[in-house]
């Protein structure tokens, strides 16, 4: 089940795009065991904590040396491990990853942090919006005139962070088949915020990209590409940035006098806004919904968190799933033979601790051992 069966990764216990990356590959398949600390910040508890589903949980103090040692012993018997500590904590904690592969030289030891590894700012504490704000991301986000708006954190932390580490981890895997040896995947999500606007920075390099917000194609500037208010205070989106698609937006608003071939001539963007605004306000969203069914004209209602579940095409996609009683996002992509399994729900913190030890070759006299010295 899966395409990562088989796997086993060690997750050192976090927050945001750590325990992120461990969810994507726990859902492709991997046997993930969060090494949890005592003192461990949470955001909520475990049975919403959606990043830890598919996982198993087990506590070590990280800092005991008695606790330190069974981490090594289990470095020896896994496929990965990966962590979210700034630069230098996991050497002061004698688990780097120079002392994790002499114990294991097949072992694909992925770090994630904000700054990277090196650079001046490696050290300095940050969030999803230090890291997209030092890419340029975070500027070309908003309206005009307006401060720039964060995306959630999905494009630092997740996108940048979290996806980005689990792909270079699954490439690493991939070449150890070949090589026989592991290696340190640096994923820093000042990276891969900046790898997400490549198309961005490339725009720039045309001259087809503005430094000003709400100036461009992508960013609600232009008038097919953007969000509308219908008549009972709900939105729409339009995405029609294709000519034959924009047609289909202008037939299916009765605006055929407005020129198809005008839709790239930024000087009327302003002006068909406002036509375009005026035509949604004469409807509820409902109503547009049924109009644009089937007509190809890249339109989608602003659904809601709780709207979004319950979208015909959603439950058909089965797209959304419930794991005691917790709605979440199936497990994506989805392959053809080796299909992902249904995710176990998030684990209490170090349910899995004795039972995980056992499986590592820890006797029950060395576990009770462990537990007297207050390792867990």
């Amino acid at each position: 089940m899966g395409p990562l069966q088989g796997i086993i990764i060690l997750e050192m216990g976090g927050v945001g795009p750590g325990p992120f990356c461990g969810m994507m590959l726990a859902d492709m398949g991997a046997e993930v065991i969060r090494i949890e600390r005592k003192d461990q910040y949470r955001l909520s508890s475990h049975k919403t904590d959606i990043l830890n589903r598919g996982k198993k949980s087990i506590n070590i103090d990280l800092k005991n040396p008695a606790g330190q040692s069974a981490v090594l012993k289990m470095v020896q018997a896994v496929d990965g491990l990966l962590e979210g500590f700034r630069p230098g904590v996991m050497e002061k904690l004698g688990l780097g990853p120079e002392v994790c592969l002499a114990r294991n030289q097949r072992l694909v030891y992925g770090r994630m942090t904000g700054w990277g590894q090196e650079g001046p700012l490696s050290s300095e504490a940050g969030h999803d919006i230090n890291y997209i704000a030092l890419t340029g991301a975070l500027h070309c986000m908003g309206r005009a005139g307006e401060r720039p708006a964060p995306p959630l954190n999905l494009v630092g932390d997740f996108g940048g962070g979290g996806m980005l580490l689990a792909f270079g981890m699954a490439c690493a895997l991939f070449e150890r088949e070949k090589s026989g040896k592991g290696q340190v995947v640096d994923g820093a999500i000042i990276d891969g915020a900046a790898a997400l606007m490549a198309m961005i920075y490339g725009f720039r390099a045309a001259g087809s990209w503005s430094l000003q917000r709400e100036d461009n194609i992508l960013d609600g500037a232009a008038h097919f590409y953007d969000t509308y208010e219908t008549i009972d205070g709900k939105y729409v989106a339009l995405g029609a940035i294709e000519p034959k698609f924009y047609k289909n937006l202008l037939r299916i608003l009765q605006l055929e006098d407005c020129h198809g071939d005008d839709q790239y001539k930024k000087e009327k963007w302003a002006m068909m806004k406002n036509k375009i605004a005026g035509k949604f306000k004469e409807k509820t969203r409902e109503q547009w919904c049924e109009i644009f069914e089937n007509q190809n004209a890249c339109f989608a209602p602003v659904l809601s968190l709780d709207e979004a579940r319950e979208h015909p095409h959603n439950v058909c996609r089965k797209i959304f799933m419930e794991i005691d009683g917790v709605v979440q996002a199936a497990p994506a992509p989805r392959f053809s033979r080796t299909e992902n399994k249904p995710p176990t729900p998030s684990p209490e913190p170090g349910r899995h601790t004795q039972e995980v030890l056992g499986k590592f070759g820890f006797t029950p006299k060395e576990i009770a051992g462990l537990k007297g010295q207050q390792v867990f």
